[in-house]
């Protein structure tokens, strides 16, 4: 058992109708529940960026709420979950000096949580190319941690950022910086997250039994070779989000929490999906009251039993249910290696006066139960991982210092960045826009049709094509190293095709019939594949629903859209 911290995680949701006042009550109302958290004894706030995300978030500036928060609170942490790093959407150098000022008028109480964002309404909004997302994140941690540690930074070349020698102000309290974490969804993310030697912000909703094996797998990297800090400082935890709302009464918990539980898996899905999004047009809120059932989200299935709380029972649940439930459900995150649990209570339509209930609940009748000795084992952790932190640190390349002598000079600097900066639109580009131009006109086809028609207008022959197509789109950089090869049993009016997609270092081959060795298979009927493949159905709800079995390596299924050109669906 290790020490157990918890947060609360905002999105600042808004579900529409919208009238006048609203965004501002919303954030009102925020502040005010982070001022009851700190005074209860929460240890983080967590707020994340995103852009152009209606309803499901109306938080693009988090350092500005962040600050106001620190000066109506005296010790809770607050951590920007997450800064998006591409240097289309942020700066490096303004991303140092936000972080470092937060840092100062928060009297050192600032993490740095970061991603590469992954919405398409983000990433085309700012003209970042999905396949460039990670490189970009890569470059961009090195870039700014360097800034928090060099005086002056040494200056920058690379494809994506470009900036000469200059002294980056102001610098945090925090020293060498302040903790890192990065956005995680799955298995591949938190190695990821291990290897750099950062704090994993999980957003899968993962049962405890299942966070302890990516615990397990963490820590063991964090405790290798494999472990090269992405920067001057290792910062071993691990986080898992959760939706909460609590209550003496279950049945008044899950009245008062259950919608907004799931209109933010919802939301999360569409935006993180293929569904086709008009901005300032589509009603989010109300496409969710027409489809939660069909997306896994029935209410009906959220009873209330004073039994063990499940994250998912058929339908997310999280941490919705009386102070005895969570308690519980804490101790089974705790006794497998979590950190830190972060619950998300301001989402979809959950009322301000039932969070701030929630809260203070959670304060007087949760939080006592994991505070006693948590100081000693946070210090037995540290003790116990400092040689191999020690040794991480030393495979990471060191501060610089300038170039001797360099002395800033507009023209020439002007000049390089501009060379610099010609190019031409890469081939990628177009391609990726013809495969969004497609997946739009392919939904049109099957939403709303029945398994027939879809059967009747696709049948074997649109098959080999759809495969094919895969096999083209294969992108080898998302596939985490995986070769091998992939089986897909479709079934179809009593009838199975059976295809198999063979992925090598490079390229992928697609070809008609079972594979030798599957990795992984999936089963599933022809017309709900075909909707998988237009964006129009979710395969965590048709898992859920018993319409989709998969065989073989489960950790494979979420990283599939993305190895084959689509969108993450994290």
């Amino acid at each position: 058992m290790v020490e157990i911290r918890f947060g609360l995680f905002y999105e600042h949701q808004l579900p529409r109708p919208w009238s006048d006042g609203q965004e501002l009550k919303l954030y009102q109302d925020a502040l005010d529940q982070v001022e009851i958290a700190d005074r209860v004894g929460f240890d983080y706030v967590w707020e994340v960026e995103h852009h152009f995300l209606e309803e499901y978030s109306h938080s693009s500036a988090p350092e500005v709420f962040l600050g106001a928060a620190s000066q109506r609170t005296k010790r809770i942490r607050l951590g920007h979950g997450i800064v998006q790093l591409p240097p289309a959407v942020n700066h490096p150098a303004r991303i140092a000096e936000r972080i470092a000022t937060l840092d100062l008028v928060s009297n050192g109480r600032v993490d740095f949580g970061t991603g590469e964002a992954s919405s398409s309404a983000e990433l085309g909004g700012f003209g970042v190319r999905r396949t460039d997302k990670r490189a970009q994140w890569q470059d961009a941690i090195d870039a700014i941690t360097r800034m928090f540690v060099e005086e002056p930074f040494a200056g920058w070349n690379s494809p994506d950022i470009r900036m000469p020698p200059r002294n980056v102000l102001p610098k945090t309290v925090q020293k060498p910086h302040p903790p890192l974490w990065v956005a995680c969804s799955r298995r591949e993310t938190i190695q990821f997250a291990a290897r750099n030697g950062i704090g994993a912000l999980s957003f899968s909703f993962v049962e405890p039994e299942d966070a302890g094996k990516w615990v397990d797998e963490y820590y063991r990297i964090i405790e290798s070779d494999e472990c090269v800090p992405a920067g001057f400082a290792v910062n071993p935890n691990v986080t898992v989000v959760l939706p909460m709302m609590l209550h003496e009464d279950e049945a008044t918990a899950i009245e008062r929490g259950i919608d907004g539980a799931h209109f933010f898996a919802f939301a999360l899905a569409h935006y993180y999906g293929t569904t086709p999004h008009d901005p300032g047009r589509t009603d989010v809120w109300q496409e969710f009251l027409e489809r939660r059932a069909s997306r896994g989200l029935s209410r009906e299935q959220i009873i209330a039993n004073a039994g063990t709380l499940n994250v998912n029972v058929g339908s997310l649940r999280g941490a919705v249910g009386t102070p005895e439930q969570v308690v519980d459900l804490v101790r089974r995150y705790e006794s497998v290696g979590v950190d830190q649990v972060s619950f998300v209570l301001q989402s979809g339509p959950n009322e301000h006066e039932h969070i701030c209930e929630s809260l203070e609940l959670f304060g007087k009748a949760v939080l006592p139960h994991f505070t006693e000795g948590r100081e000693e084992r946070e210090a037995a952790k540290a003790e116990r991982l400092a040689p191999a932190i020690e040794a991480a640190l030393a495979r990471r390349k060191p501060a610089r210092t300038s170039p001797p002598g360099y002395r800033i000079d507009e023209d020439a600097e002007v000049a390089r960045a501009h060379r610099a900066s010609r190019g031409r639109r890469p081939v990628d580009d177009v391609r990726a826009a013809g495969r969004r131009r497609f997946r739009q006109g392919f939904y049109k086809l099957v939403h709303g049709r029945s398994d027939a028609q879809i059967e009747r207008r696709f049948g074997p022959a649109a098959q080999r094509v759809f495969f094919a197509g895969m096999a083209r789109a294969y992108d080898p950089s998302a596939s985490g190293g995986f070769t091998g090869e992939l089986e897909f049993r479709l079934s179809s009016a009593g009838r199975e095709a059976v295809w198999t997609l063979a992925m090598g270092k490079t390229r992928a081959r697609a070809r008609q019939g079972p594979a030798k060795d599957p990795s992984l298979t999936l089963i599933v009927a022809a017309a709900d594949f075909l909707r998988m493949l237009a964006g129009d159905a979710n395969p965590a709800s048709l898992l859920m629903d018993g319409r989709l079995e998969l065989r073989g390596d489960f950790d494979l299924a979420p990283r599939l859209s993305e190895m084959f050109g689509g969108p993450s669906p994290y």
